[in-house]
């Protein structure tokens, strides 16, 4: 688990699954936890470092594309996706790899396009609906 993601003061900027926004993602320690530090304007979210190899493990299992499935943390995932997948029970962390209480959601907006940035993932680029797979 040895990502060049960026720093603070060197974030690396992204752009989110339908190319709408932008936002910058770093590593940091928090707590003594290495953490991906996400910003979306004036909202800073933070996710547990260890979705990267999670996600890739199981999308690689999974084998074919997978509904991103964007939701807000007070907004149920739907089943199937990469969202629900990043807040399940069954899990590696068993359950939420967002770290921010009132805003652990947002794996699929966030999340993919850094796996597609560091090689690891192909996210579509459509309006609405977009879907990701292991490389």
């Amino acid at each position: 688990m040895n990502y060049k993601i960026g720093t603070k003061d060197k974030p690396l900027l992204l752009k989110t699954p339908p190319l709408s926004s932008e936002f910058t993602m770093h590593t940091d320690t928090k707590d003594g936890m290495e953490i991906l530090v996400c910003t979306v304007g004036k909202t800073v979210l933070h996710y547990n470092l260890q979705i990267i190899d999670d996600l890739h493990t199981m999308l690689k299992a999974h084998g074919d594309w997978m509904e991103l499935g964007s939701a807000d943390e007070q907004k149920p995932a739907k089943e199937g996706t990469v969202e629900a997948w990043g807040r399940s029970e069954s899990n590696p962390v068993g359950g939420w790899y967002g770290l921010k209480k009132g805003l652990r959601g947002r794996v699929g907006m966030y999340i993919p396009p850094l796996m597609e940035a560091l090689g690891l993932a192909e996210v579509t680029h459509d309006a609405k609906g977009n879907k990701m797979k292991a490389k």
